[in-house]
């Protein structure tokens, strides 16, 4: 199964090239539901979400749409994964209402960029996640690409996040039964060709497990246009 979206969908913006001009904003998630099938979800990364968001975004959402979910700061940013498995599990048992629901999909545990490779501290993290819970690892720092950490997430069934950006690129290596994408490198989309390539690319991988992909979005609905003509030529 192929999913694509953007971060998030809250963006005014997006009118009227994505959004309908005189849609209100508390559509917005039903109407980017009727187009997309997915999305990543930056909120969680300030806040805990509440049982009554979550079931608001449920209940405004079809069955077979989909939420990633970027992991606390507390985790990845404060603790730096260290002595962490308890606030991991906390923050993913505040999801229940998403996976309850059939809702949930993977949980990214997003670096910062300052943190340098540390193999003993991601084994370390690693043990202490929840077996069912699918889990994406964002590392943006070069050294964490090596063997070592693809072993570990190997192991753990986690995925390393195939990050694509102006300032870093992950190395193109699969880490778990599923594929995690952000795509957020502006001149790979700039080009049909880019775009060929791309959707290529994601069918590959879809041959080997789910994968998700998330485009930047921000001010521009450009990000949530690529993610539908992903998947519209994705069915072809």
């Amino acid at each position: 199964m192929i999913y694509a979206g953007t971060s998030g969908w809250a963006y005014p913006a997006w009118k009227p090239s994505f959004y309908p001009a005189k849609l209100a904003s508390v559509k917005f998630l039903g109407y980017y539901a009727s187009r997309l099938n997915s999305t990543e979800v930056n909120y969680t990364f300030r806040r805990f979400p509440t049982a009554k968001l979550l079931d608001g975004w449920v209940a405004a959402t079809p069955a077979q749409f989909n939420f990633a979910i970027k992991a606390h700061q507390s985790i990845t940013h404060i603790k730096r994964l260290r002595d962490a498995g308890e606030s991991a599990r906390s923050f993913i048992a505040a999801l229940q209402p998403l996976s309850e629901a059939s809702r949930l999909g993977p949980v990214l545990f997003q670096l910062p960029p300052f943190l340098k490779c540390d193999p003993g501290r991601l084994k370390d993290f690693l043990v202490e996640l929840p077996k069912d819970q699918r889990v994406a690892f964002e590392f943006r720092e070069p050294s964490w690409f090596c063997d070592e950490i693809y072993d570990l997430l190997r192991g753990a069934n986690a995925a390393l996040c195939l990050a694509e950006s102006e300032k870093l690129e992950t190395p193109n290596v699969q880490t778990a039964d599923f594929c995690y994408l952000r795509l957020r490198d502006p001149e790979k989309l700039t080009s049909q060709k880019a775009r060929k390539d791309l959707l290529q690319r994601v069918k590959d991988l879809a041959h080997r497990g789910d994968v998700f992909a998330y485009f930047k979005h921000e001010d521009s609905p450009k990000g949530a246009i690529h993610a539908e003509e992903l998947l519209a030529s994705a069915k072809d």
